[in-house]
């Protein structure tokens, strides 16, 4: 696979084809997928996601929201993404979950029924074949897209440790990331 260095200290890829049942089984498509195929969907959707998450640390601290004046919250001019999450209103958090939720089982199901071609990561499931969405008109060689399959993997891991550690320093200091630039600067 695409970023295997054999670094597998755990020995999930061993144990990876126990999971593919499960999933197989849980899902109403007529594709089964093997469980190492999973584990690498999940490690590049995390990997994508803490991509954003990692921007949106870094966000606030140059733009921020008005508050709320219905609800009487300002979580959204509060420049510590942890600190947001836990002003933010209740029935937001609720909507975003559920939306969160309704595109990641329809992600999968998706998946399960057209096949492990549809895949994150996969050439099939980013405009590479016919009759994809592809806006950027990205033609690549077989091996120029395989050069970018493990960018954004290396990309992922990354962004996976540089989230946590982001996580990890917010909690400490209080501040936003920017914040904590600016007197680190100074």
């Amino acid at each position: 696979m695409i970023g295997d260095v054999g670094f597998d200290p755990c020995f999930l890829s061993t144990r990876a084809d126990s999971v593919a049942p499960y999933f197989n089984n849980l899902f109403a498509g007529n594709a089964p997928v093997d469980g190492l195929t999973w584990y690498r969907e999940a490690e590049l959707m995390h990997g994508r996601i803490c991509m954003i998450a990692a921007v949106g640390f870094i966000v606030p601290g140059f733009v921020t929201f008005s508050g709320n004046d219905w609800t009487g919250v300002d979580a959204y001019k509060l420049t510590n993404p942890l600190e947001a999450a836990g002003g933010a209103p209740g029935l937001a958090l609720v909507q975003i979950f559920a939306f969160m939720g309704y595109l990641e089982f329809k992600r999968i199901n998706y998946i399960t029924e057209k096949g492990v071609d549809y895949m994150a990561g996969d050439s099939q499931a980013w405009g590479q074949g016919d009759g994809r969405w592809n806006p950027f008109n990205f033609d690549y060689t077989p091996e120029e897209y395989a050069k970018k399959q493990l960018q954004e993997v290396k990309h992922a891991r990354l962004a996976m440790v540089g989230l946590l550690g982001l996580i990890f320093q917010a909690n400490a200091s209080g501040v936003g990331v920017v914040e904590q630039w600016s007197t680190a600067l100074v």
